[in-house]
């Protein structure tokens, strides 16, 4: 699975921004991968320089040197709606009668073809398939006839699904998270300045302090000058619907989302895996990196509660092996695996093991992985899961496999154990999850585990009392 995109905006008071919107975006680095971009306002013009690949790859010094102005936004991306090119790279930028606009997008519109209608029978000619493009144009469409914050409010009515966007609007930098609050924002204040990005990684990277996350439905405009912020509450939902799969898997250990540190929550996650489905085994290892977090937990308490294991690494990662990686055929697929994880035999060979990882997906890379602790030596494979098995596609800005593809779409536990070849096998319930957060489940988006989401999504059931918005092409195509 990948995240969709990461995103960050900031506003200095005598400073180029290019710079700092640039690490900002490394520390985003792992939100997308496949292109990386920034827009600057100097206050007169606006620049902008987009590219394919990662950021180190987008950007020269050259580049940085013509993104001139003191406000800007940038936006790393991993495609799930629109193509892998550059008309769908972000920020993405319009020039109309009323100024200059950049946007960049977190997250995913489930409506986005209905808007995308109605606004090209009004003329407006579209250059890509992204659901980016549409917010852009709806939002420069209210900009001709409405203040800043009532265009903001204007475009939110019309759009549904998951985002969370920084914009510029000339030399004005806007945040704003959609009325449920699915992928995270947050804001944070500098030294010269302001800066609001998807995770407060971003901010520490800057030598900024986290000030809060940005709240569901709530737009921040930040002062030109870098001198402050306003705020206001554009839609107030009674419930919202954050993505429980940014705590498992997508931020950063060291972000703070929700005022929880992430590795101390995906720590308490591994805790309470323990509680539901602890097995004694003289090794708990981790699967690089993502299992990390869960086994220290789930080792932790194992030992308190008296258990004889150890906590070792036991799988070593080769960190120059990406998705780039050419696998023309089956068997380099498999060999993959062993170019990117090595399996060490002294803390395997001869011992009972328990593997913990975030999920199961398609099950291959677990197979794979039980194969080599096998061909290592274990006595015993036990696998546990630090999320729940995820049954379901995600419609809200997650690059995730079809129904068709999903192992646990069609499998119960016992038959996953068996086709992926473990001992032992067991999942973190979703009451686990819940607690874990602290969240009310009615407050979370658990599509991806239940089939039930917080939005109206085509052809699958929801978890509320919601609805699209009606738009007008596609009400007067019902009549």
């Amino acid at each position: 699975m990948h995240e969709k995109c990461g995103v960050v905006g900031v506003s200095l008071t005598d400073r180029e921004a290019a710079r700092p919107l640039y690490y900002s975006l490394y520390a985003l680095q792992h939100r997308g991968q496949e292109s990386a971009g920034i827009v600057t306002h100097d206050g007169f013009q606006q620049h902008e320089h987009v590219e394919m690949g990662l950021v180190g790859d987008a950007f020269d010094p050259d580049d940085l040197d013509t993104l001139n102005g003191a406000n800007g936004i940038g936006h790393v991306r991993y495609p799930t709606a629109g193509g892998v090119n550059t008309c769908c790279a972000q920020p993405f930028s319009v020039s109309f009668k009323s100024g200059s606009l950049g946007l960049a997008h977190n997250g995913n519109l489930v409506n986005a073809e209905e808007v995308r209608e109605e606004l090209a029978e009004l003329g407006h000619a579209f250059t890509s398939n992204g659901d980016t493009e549409v917010i852009a144009h709806d939002l420069a469409r209210n900009l001709l006839e409405e203040d800043l914050v009532r265009a903001v409010k204007s475009t939110m009515s019309r759009i549904h699904g998951s985002y969370s966007l920084t914009i510029m609007h000339d030399e004005t930098v806007l945040g704003v998270r959609d009325p449920q609050g699915n992928r995270p924002l947050c804001i944070g204040e500098l030294e010269d300045g302001y800066v609001i990005a998807s995770e407060s990684a971003a901010i520490d990277t800057l030598d900024g302090e986290l000030i809060r996350d940005v709240k569901p439905g709530e737009l921040v405009v930040l002062h030109p000058n870098g001198s402050g912020y306003d705020t206001y509450q554009l839609v107030d939902e009674s419930r919202t619907a954050h993505c429980f799969f940014e705590h498992v898997y997508f931020a950063r250990p060291d972000s703070v989302i929700d005022e929880e540190l992430v590795y101390e929550v995906r720590r308490d996650l591994g805790r309470t895996l323990w509680e539901e489905s602890g097995v004694e085994t003289d090794v708990v290892m981790p699967v690089p990196d993502s299992g990390r977090s869960f086994a220290s937990g789930y080792a932790e308490a194992a030992a308190e509660d008296g258990a004889d294991t150890e906590f070792a690494e036991g799988l070593m990662k080769n960190r120059y092996v990406g998705r780039t990686f050419i696998m023309p055929t089956q068997d380099e697929r498999e060999r993959a695996v062993r170019l990117k994880l090595n399996p060490i035999k002294s803390t395997i060979e001869g011992r009972t093991v328990t593997l913990i990882d975030d999920s199961i997906v398609r099950g291959t890379t677990s197979t794979q992985l039980i194969e080599l602790l096998r061909d290592a030596g274990a006595e015993e494979i036990h696998v546990r899961i630090g999320s729940p098995e995820i049954i379901a596609p995600c419609y809200l800005g997650i690059d995730m496999a079809s129904r068709d593809e999903l192992i646990a779409a069609d499998k119960t536990t016992e038959e996953i154990r068996d086709e992926i070849g473990a001992d032992s096998l067991s999942y973190l319930s979703i009451e686990g999850v819940t607690n874990a957060l602290g969240k009310d489940h009615d407050d979370l988006c658990l599509g991806c585990v239940t089939g039930e989401y917080p939005y109206d999504v085509e052809g699958e059931q929801t978890d509320r009392d919601v609805s699209r918005p009606i738009i007008d092409n596609a009400s007067s195509a019902d009549d």
